[in-house]
């Protein structure tokens, strides 16, 4: 059964645009699964631990036959592929990739919540989402656009503006590279 997921994606360290946009192609290329949207690039400053650069965040759409576990591990994997450590809780992160709806699925078990349960409360996810889907409602708590207001403080503003369309190639090539490890942990 194919359902539509929401994915928020974030990148604060080595190049995030590169990070986000490399991430924005492997959703596409995940398994049964096949990217239906994208948003623009947007610049946010950082939430918890302050002390780092600001983000580059998106949220993209896709089409899945994959599971919601199945899916998260898959985004798991590309974060890792992309250099990302967990030091600590809000730390800075080359990539960083959360599934925030899947379908009108609201279940919580062991390393997964649906719907992601702050996404409500992050102006960096609720834009580009909106952007791509204004009509979002969010299982359990209601239309995306009503949450809008409450991040009204937050520093979120788009730095690229992009279609509704997975983006081209990196010159011109079928598939791009990840970046090498050695300038991911540079």
């Amino acid at each position: 059964m194919n359902v539509i997921a929401t994915i928020g994606l974030g990148a604060n360290l080595n190049d995030p645009a590169a990070q986000v946009e490399y991430a924005l192609a492997e959703l596409d290329r995940l398994p049964a699964t096949k990217l239906l949207a994208r948003s623009s690039l947007y610049a946010s400053a950082p939430v918890g631990y302050v002390d780092q650069p600001d983000f580059i965040n998106a949220v993209a759409q896709v089409e899945t036959c994959l599971a919601p576990r199945a899916l998260l591990l898959a985004l798991l994997d590309i974060e890792h592929r992309h250099g990302r450590e967990r030091s600590f809780r809000n730390a800075p992160r080359t990539l960083d990739l959360d599934l925030l709806l899947y379908g009108d699925a609201h279940f919580h078990e062991d390393g997964l919540t649906l719907p992601h349960p702050r996404m409500h409360e992050r102006g960096f996810v609720l834009l580009p989402l909106l952007e791509i889907a204004p009509g979002t409602v969010i299982p359990g708590r209601g239309r995306a656009a009503d949450w809008l207001a409450a991040c009204a403080d937050q520093s979120v503003v788009v730095v690229t503006s992009a279609t509704s369309q997975p983006r081209p190639p990196l010159h011109g090539e079928s598939v791009p590279p990840i970046p090498p490890a050695a300038a991911v942990n540079a």
